[in-house]
Formats: structure tokens, sequence, C-alpha cells
């Protein structure tokens, strides 16, 4: 068998794939470069095909009888499939989920607080869990945990949409927030304009000049 031109760089193979010579079998199916099955060919035959066009013989499918074996450049295959793998990896996110908690008779002052820490949460595109925590009595008047809740998400609007609208669950009502894929970046105050230079002098009146 013709020897592969100039060094050989590619990738090892798995633990649990043949390649070449690694494939002892006597026959193949084989499939070539173009996809076409040609059958069964000895292995030696194949190998040989493989050489002439500067590719790999690879096992494919080892548990069928003969084994399958295809043609292709074992080297570019494996890079092929590092990539997607990473692009995949690369383009999966993350779901954290943030937990924040109000009281029905909350004052206006926490409430911004809390709000503050929501907005935070959504920016960095985590989800948020909104609880209100009823105490004793409070849980007679449930709408009012759920006028809070509404009333924040209404002025997360532009970050966030309601994953799953309040509900009460035991003496909790809980409210999840999701972050919107296209959030609108957070808005930058302009700065005033810097002066240009000192002020011009003002101009002398027209009677000045004939004096």
């Amino acid at each position: 068998m013709p020897p592969r031109r100039g060094p050989d760089t590619r990738p090892p193979a798995g633990p649990s794939t043949r390649i070449n010579d690694a494939i002892r079998v006597e026959k193949v199916r084989l499939i070539d470069e173009k996809g076409e099955n040609r059958g069964e060919v000895r292995t030696n035959e194949a190998l040989d095909i493989a050489a002439r066009l500067n590719l790999d013989l690879v096992e494919v499918a080892p548990e069928a009888r003969p084994p399958v074996c295809r043609i292709m450049d074992y080297g570019k295959w494996r890079y092929e499939q590092e990539q997607k793998a990473k692009q995949a990896r690369k383009h999966q996110s993350t779901i954290t989920v943030k937990e924040i908690k109000f009281r029905p008779k909350i004052d206006p002052h926490d409430y911004e607080t809390k709000k503050g820490h929501v907005l935070r949460f959504l920016k960095h595109k985590d989800k948020v869990k909104v609880t209100i925590m009823f105490r004793g009595r409070e849980l007679m008047h449930p709408e009012r945990g759920e006028a809070i809740l509404l009333q924040l998400a209404e002025e997360v609007q532009d970050l966030a949409t309601i994953e799953s609208r309040p509900n009460l669950d035991g003496r909790n009502m809980i409210m999840m927030l999701a972050p919107v894929k296209d959030a609108p970046p957070p808005k930058k105050e302009k700065s005033p304009p810097k002066d240009q230079g000192q002020p011009a002098a003002a101009e002398a009146p027209d009677d000045a000049e004939n004096s």
C-alpha cells in the first residue's frame, strides 16, 4: 500500500474507531468517498483505493458482518466534528434562577431596592422567581400580593416576560419572570457638552468705534 503523502498530522483515532491498517478483517462492506455502496470488497483492496485517493479507510459500523467501512479524510472529519461540538457548547446557555422575596405590606423603599435586584438579574439573563410571603391573616387577602407581583411585572416589562403568572402555593404566592431575548441595553446618561474654550468677547457697540 503506497504511503500517504506528507507528514501524518491527523488527530489520534478514538478508542473504538479503527482506521487503515488497524482494520484486520478479511472483507469489509465499502462506502466510497462519494457515499456510494460498493458492496463487499477485500480489506486490502479497500485500503488501496483509499490510499490512491490520499484518504483513510474508517470503520463506521464494526458490529456489522462484514464491518462497514467508509473512505474519508478522517482528520478533516474529526476536526469538523470537534468544531460542531464546540459551537454547540458555545450556544448552550446556562439558565440560572434567582429568587427575590417580598412581603404583602412592603414599604416603598424596600420595594424599589428589591426591584433593582430583579432588574440586575434580568440584565444578566437570569430568570427571577418572585415570591410573596404571607403571614397569619395576610393570607386572607392574596389579591394584595398578586397586585404587587403584577405591578413589578409591568415595571420590568422591557426586560422580562411573565413565564408563569402569580400562583398561590401554601403561604407563598409565586411568579416567574424570564428575560426577553432582545432586551435593550441600559441607556447611558448623556454628559453635558464640554466648554469650547473661553466665551467670545462681546462686540463693542457701533457708536464706540467712532469715539
